[in-house]
């Protein structure tokens, strides 16, 4: 259960202000259809995060406790300080509009994860926790919160949220990630 909750609470916090999450924004405000926007995002986060997870159980293998131990904790520290940099949506993004909301979802997530923080983020957690499972549930779960509300309320909510100050807590839950994964 430690890894699941693990993966909803980082994943959740270092997505908000994310790239993916001005991408749920982007395709909420252009098709006004949350049902199959929410399925891609779905649908793209678990086979995403599924082959992310797979290569950090691989990493565990390849590696001594002792190194895996300083990698993770190191790998978190550096995730603490790559949250603290805000991501913008590219220009390609919005020719993948002309496919529909759920289609445009699915590719677009897929492919903006790929090297994401959240991404990162779950090779880290596949690393460090045994249950492949509960990494993917805890990382998707994770994507959902901080993504389905924007799907459902557009541009209400997000424009008012304090993005500074969330980009520097989810750095400090990365740090203590890491520092307790060096420590303990």
């Amino acid at each position: 259960m430690e890894a699941l909750f693990t993966s909803i609470t980082a994943v959740a916090i270092a997505e908000i202000g994310d790239k993916t999450q001005l991408l749920a924004l982007l395709l909420a405000c252009k098709f006004r259809k949350p049902v199959p926007i929410i399925l891609g995002i779905i649908i793209a986060t678990l086979l995403n995060h599924a082959a992310a997870a797979w290569f950090g159980s691989l990493v565990q293998q390849w590696l001594s406790p002792e190194v895996l131990r300083w990698l993770l904790g190191l790998s978190f520290i550096a995730m603490a300080i790559w949250v603290l940099i805000p991501d913008k949506i590219d220009e390609e993004d919005s020719k993948m509009l002309k496919y529909g909301p759920f289609l445009a979802s699915l590719v677009l997530f897929f492919i903006a994860e790929i090297g994401d923080k959240t991404q990162v983020a779950t090779v880290i957690l596949a690393a460090k926790y045994d249950s492949l499972i509960m990494v993917i549930t805890g990382t998707t779960i994770g994507m959902c919160l901080a993504n389905v509300p924007v799907v459902l309320l557009g541009k209400l909510g997000v424009e008012k949220l304090p993005m500074t100050l969330i980009h520097r807590l989810t750095a400090v839950l990365f740090f203590a990630l890491g520092l307790s994964t060096i420590l303990f």
